[in-house]
């Protein structure tokens, strides 16, 4: 009983010195952010000067689409305060800037959302907390803000969208910029970080913003050979997915390799750092050529349905019934940014189009886009079905639905959700990433 009482009054001091953790800037990075924090016993303030927002978040109705976000919001909702008032930001010992940064069609950042937030927090927060920018922006950026350089961090953000809070709750490594590499970091950042367990790289300010940037440009590496390959494998009938296993047994490459074929980048993220680094090729006369190839081989691969509805379908039939499934530009997300599904609807304006997403707004694709209950209500009378977003759901999707709904014979199914044998076998034209286009014979 004695160890027992002990146990707890050690968890109950533990929770004393535990610091106020501050959000400023409630969109997808911020909110999803506070939540695991609260989620990891911490009291956090959100802060955003939407007073609209803050009263739907208050009422526990998140305004982004994320797996298991709504619950946590529920279950830590004794931890989380939303405000749109700055100056409850004045409790917290850290305070976390957390807007997320538009981009423009180019790639290139509005940083005036994080300036005006970073004005607004700092106007009320206590002297002696941690300043964080938590925020991607380019290297340089930290060093030139106007906050005690012992106080000033800048974090790495490492979410993505469709898993932001298994990421936010479970990161794989805090990479931490600072002023001075040398001094020690703040104890309430570290209580702060250690809570979720993982590593935590520090460096100077500089190298953690790039730090974001390099994981990004490898990742793209990987994206483009995966989408080179692939092209080739649809002409020479290869199959990349039998490849792939093997790339993955490879030690230098590895079995978490990012070795899945896509529609090109798109969401933002990447193609923001592949300007940013453009941009300082061309300031300092570096070579960008393969940054360049690699925004060449994402706008090529972007096309790939259109190019191939044009060469089975459209060429014979202008006037075919596409539908398409999936309108964002992944699954899990309500967000349409640069989403190639996007980019087919409006290759295909104005011909009228039915379309099912389960998270984009209403409005999504225009006024010649007739958006459907469900999936398959949305293949009633095609003669094409193209599938643009994983979207899990559409994995059950059968052959038999289609064959009953469908009037013509044709799917695009990219990510390789449905059962292409099948559908192969019940007469359908079937073409997806990294294999050639199958046609049934006497066709």
């Amino acid at each position: 009983m004695v160890a027992d009482e002990f146990a707890a009054d050690e968890r109950e001091r533990d929770l004393m010195k535990r610091p106020v953790i501050g959000f400023a800037g409630l969109t997808h990075l911020g909110l999803n952010s506070a939540v695991a924090s609260a989620a990891r016993g911490f009291d956090v303030v959100g802060y955003h000067d939407d007073a609209a927002l803050v009263k739907q978040l208050t009422r526990g109705i998140p305004h982004v689409t994320e797996p298991r976000l709504a619950e946590l919001m529920r279950e830590n909702v004794a931890r989380l305060s939303f405000t749109a008032s700055s100056e409850d930001l004045a409790v917290c010992n850290i305070v976390y800037i957390s807007v997320d940064v538009p981009t423009d069609d180019e790639g290139g950042s509005d940083l005036m959302p994080v300036h005006g937030m970073i004005e607004r927090a700092t106007a009320a927060m206590n002297p002696g907390a941690l300043l964080v920018i938590l925020c991607q922006v380019p290297p340089g950026f930290t060093r030139k803000i106007g906050w005690s350089a012992a106080r000033l961090i800048y974090q790495v953000e490492t979410l993505v969208f469709g898993r932001a809070i298994e990421r936010a709750m479970h990161p794989e490594r805090f990479i931490i910029g600072v002023a001075d590499t040398n001094a020690p970091l703040p104890e309430a950042l570290v209580t702060y970080l250690g809570a979720f367990g993982c590593p935590l790289l520090r460096m100077r300010y500089e190298s953690a913003e790039l730090a974001k940037i390099s994981i990004n440009m490898y990742l793209m590496a990987s994206v483009s050979v995966a989408n080179t390959l692939a092209e080739v494998c649809e002409n020479i009938g290869a199959d990349w997915a039998e490849i792939a296993p093997a790339l993955k047994l490879d030690k230098r490459i590895g079995q978490h390799a990012y070795l899945s074929p896509g529609l090109g980048i798109s969401g933002g993220n990447l193609e923001r750092d592949l300007a940013t680094i453009l941009r300082f090729t061309k300031r300092y006369e570096t070579d960008g050529g393969v940054v360049a190839a690699f925004v060449a081989n994402s706008r090529h691969r972007r096309d790939w349905a259109m190019q191939t509805l044009r060469r089975f379908v459209l060429n014979q039939r202008p006037d075919a019934n596409v539908a398409i499934l999936g309108l964002t530009y992944k699954e899990n997300t309500h967000s349409l940014k640069n989403s190639p599904a996007i980019s087919l609807v409006n290759a295909l304006a104005p011909s009228p189009l039915t379309a099912y997403d389960p998270a984009a707004a209403s409005d999504a694709g225009g006024p010649h886009v007739t958006r459907k209950a469900t999936a398959v209500d949305a293949t009633n009378g095609a003669d094409v079905l193209a599938i643009m977003t994983p979207w899990p759901e559409f994995r059950s999707i059968t052959t038999q639905q289609l064959k009953k709904r469908m009037r013509g014979h044709v799917v695009l199914d990219p990510y390789r959700l449905l059962d292409g044998k099948a559908l192969m076998a019940a007469g359908f034209t079937y073409a997806t990433l990294g294999a050639p286009v199958t046609i049934p014979e006497g066709l």
